[in-house]
């Protein structure tokens, strides 16, 4: 059990996976300085200069605070379309890299090309 428990611990796509979450983390963190820090303020300067973090609505007792709740959302979205981004981007390359291995596949012997030329010319000699 041991043994299979390294083999897949091991394999590419598990590392690859941790690396992922790791880095995801830190993203996570950089954009949601980039919203709170640089993004809203610039927000609040066209809302008159008011803090959109404190931007709430109090019912009796309860406060209900829309402003980070909003904040939470542009940081979701801006994550959103940079993973949308970066998969579009990798999924180009991806998809040039298939269409040179098929490139590569297409070659021909010339010996078989030659008889593919026979046999059309026979075909239309007939």
């Amino acid at each position: 059990m041991w043994e299979e428990f390294k083999k897949f611990a091991i394999k590419g796509n598990v590392l690859d996976l941790a690396v992922a979450v790791v880095i995801g983390g830190a993203f996570g963190k950089i954009v949601s300085s980039l919203v709170e820090n640089i993004i809203m303020p610039l927000v609040g300067l066209f809302l008159g200069g008011r803090s959109f973090e404190k931007l709430f609505f109090k019912y009796n007792d309860a406060v209900i605070e829309y402003g980070v709740f909003i904040q939470s959302i542009v940081d979701f979205f801006i994550i959103a379309l940079s993973i949308f981004v970066f998969i579009k981007i990798l999924g180009g390359l991806k998809k040039k890299k298939e269409e040179e291995i098929v490139e590569d596949k297409v070659e021909v012997a010339p010996e078989v090309e030659l008889l593919a030329e026979i046999r059309d010319l026979l075909k239309n000699q007939k």
